[in-house]
């Protein structure tokens, strides 16, 4: 496991870091109280993910530990009692991640929540869109200090096919004047295609217009700096929009998943159905619905108990996500779930149903009541249909004669 170095002399203070870093960082905490045996220490392994060092320590006041730790390339939060002018750019021209005022406890979580930062960092790409060389190479050092996925673009052209090209790209920050496409062009098309919760965009400029941020806002950006900017507010906006996007991705997934099983939900469900029948009948290409549902599933719940019944829906539901993982699977209600077949028509649909039926039949679901037997039936519909209800309301006709037919069977649409 990597690990994280704690230089602090106080040793009030090295107990709180360390508290709060062992319960919330996914790293080895190693601490040190001077300079000698921090170095004693970093010859110890080569797995040091980042460093927390205080700048004053009684074998280091002029912060030489700072030196020695961000020459062996690790990232670097710095710990001040004080802060002036001279002092910040002091620190940031020496490259550290960020400092923190030792001010108290807040303090202190802030530089693990730095440290969390750095570790989340690593699978976040950043597009920058410059034209001029110098400034962009700067901004990529920024962002590279703070572990991100720095790539770049020379004009806005460049930048939108490297967006529309890559969906890892979660980070824009644009330059007003570029050629070939601004950056109002830039992010006015970037919004028709994705919205705040695929990628976040942050404007700059060195443009002498007070309007400038509210016109770049008002296109869709999440944020706009002036240049030239500090190390300080470059990170805390840089920051910002991350914390932003990613909370806005997580209120999204919980509004669109399922809290029991995790797989999508019905409103999941019906909106990529939606767009799904729009390419089929765009495109000409076949598509299939299925409902299914287990069955006698109140007989387990009446019997066994509702966590016991959870347990089924558990398994029932992570047998579906890995056998039809290529498609879209979603719990609609109670025990009822729904499949989307792209590109099947209800008979080939059904022949992938029916092999997964037969497993789920054959299989032993271990629960706290001990071993349960489950089965389901299914409905599959198929297009054409004037929209996802019609289609969800054939599928459900479907279900309903497979209950009648005796249940444990499945019952497609003919055509």
């Amino acid at each position: 496991m990597p690990s994280v170095l704690i230089a602090e002399d106080s040793i009030v203070v090295q107990k709180i870091l360390r508290h709060l870093a062992s319960r919330e960082l996914p790293f080895d905490i190693v601490c040190a109280q001077d300079r000698a045996q921090a170095l004693e220490t970093l010859k110890t392994r080569d797995d040091w993910f980042a460093a927390i060092v205080d700048l004053n320590l009684p074998d280091a006041p002029d912060g030489e530990l700072i030196d020695d730790v961000l020459a062996k390339g690790i990232p670097t939060i710095v710990l001040t009692g004080s802060v002036d002018g001279a002092k910040r750019d002091s620190l940031t021209r020496r490259g550290i991640v960020d400092y923190v005022l030792k001010e108290g406890r807040y303090s202190y979580r802030y530089a693990i929540n730095l440290v969390n930062r750095l570790h989340a960092n690593k699978t976040i790409k950043v597009l920058v869109a410059e034209d001029s060389t110098t400034a962009r190479r700067y901004i990529v050092e920024l962002l590279r200090r703070h572990n991100f996925q720095a790539i770049e673009a020379e004009n806005g052209e460049q930048a939108l096919e490297l967006v529309l090209a890559d969906n890892d790209i979660k980070i824009l920050l644009t330059d007003y004047n570029m050629p070939l496409r601004d950056g109002f062009e830039l992010v006015h098309d970037l919004r028709h295609r994705h919205d705040k919760t695929d990628i976040a965009i942050i404007g700059l400029s060195s443009a002498n217009d007070k309007y400038l941020s509210a016109k770049f806002i008002k296109n869709g950006a999440n944020d706009f700096l002036y240049k030239p900017f500090s190390h300080e507010e470059f990170f805390c906006r840089v920051t910002q929009a991350v914390e932003s996007m990613e909370r806005l991705q997580l209120i999204t997934a919980m509004a669109y998943s399922d809290p029991l099983t995790g797989v999508g939900n019905r409103r999941f469900f019906v909106e990529k159905a939606r767009s799904q029948i729009a390419q089929a009948q765009a495109s000409e290409t076949p598509l299939s619905l299925a409902i299914v549902d287990i069955d006698h599933f109140k007989q387990v719940n009446d019997s066994h108990g509702h966590d016991v019944g959870d347990e089924v829906l558990l398994f029932f539901a992570k047998t579906l996500a890995e056998e039809f993982q290529q498609f879209i699977v979603a719990r609609t209600g109670g025990e009822e779930f729904c499949i989307l077949f792209a590109n099947l028509n209800s008979k080939d649909a059904t022949v992938l149903m029916d092999r997964v039926r037969l497993k789920i039949a054959q299989s032993e679901v271990q629960t706290e009541a001990g071993v349960l037997s489950v089965t389901f039936s299914g409905g599959v519909a198929q297009l054409p249909a004037d929209n996802v209800e019609s289609l969800l309301k054939m599928a459900d006709q479907l279900l309903y004669k497979a209950k009648d037919a005796g249940r444990n069977t499945v019952i497609a649409q003919t055509a």
